[in-house]
């Protein structure tokens, strides 16, 4: 049991440190020496758990996979409408990045191009079907126009919480992520949801970047 643990705890050491350099310099750009040294494990270690860079970046893109997972349950069952519940995943997963480097390098690899392997969705998949789904809930629920496309508003919504990412972490401090997240918000409330429920989630939009919590 106590190998056992300890091969866990090496293991995560591994991806941790494999995150925080793919998130600061890229895939391409960090070599498996590297990532050793900055676990502070020896190759063998390493190779014990990780036949190779691309291991890595696919166990780092599942871990994503189950936050994004478990956020959303977490999220059900709480009484929110389905456009608050996708509103609030946003700013939890945006919170999540800032917590730790798994999340950031997993947006990192997604938009590098890292292939990502069957049976796991890609990224940018999974979150557009997340989207769709709750933003068709929250056309029957009259929150969001009722003639809308609603494919093209979740595609939309994704490439927007990317490219905020994307353009923050370039120019910004991390921490402003959640304000540009409210701003990306407003906008998309004024372009989706209907006059009479605007002033609901362009106040919950500001209330969230908020709140120290991520549900």
């Amino acid at each position: 049991m106590a190998r056992q643990l300890r091969a866990e705890q090496t293991r995560a050491t591994i991806i941790g440190a494999a995150a925080d350099l793919f998130d600061r310099h890229g895939y391409e750009s960090t070599s498996l020496s590297e990532i050793v040294a900055h676990a502070g494990v020896t190759k063998g270690a390493l190779y014990f758990h990780f036949a190779a860079k691309d291991d890595l970046a696919h166990a780092i893109m599942e871990m994503q996979s189950r936050a994004s997972h478990r956020l959303a349950k977490d999220l059900e069952g709480r009484g929110y409408s389905s456009l608050e519940a996708l509103m609030r995943l946003t700013f939890g997963m945006a919170r999540l990045c800032e917590e730790g480097p798994v999340l950031r390098a997993g947006l990192r690899l997604a938009t590098a191009g890292v292939p990502v392997r069957p049976p796991l969705p890609h990224p940018f998949t999974e979150w557009r079907e997340i989207a769709t789904h709750r933003l068709t809930n929250a056309v029957r629920q009259s929150d969001v126009h009722p003639d809308i496309d609603v494919d093209s508003a979740a595609h939309t919504l994704v490439c927007s919480i990317v490219g905020t990412r994307v353009v923050s972490s370039t120019l910004e401090p991390a921490e402003r992520w959640t304000r540009r997240l409210a701003g990306m918000w407003y906008v998309l409330i004024r372009g989706m949801v209907p006059v009479t429920r605007r002033a609901r989630y362009v106040t919950l939009a500001s209330r969230l970047e908020r709140e120290p919590g991520v549900a």
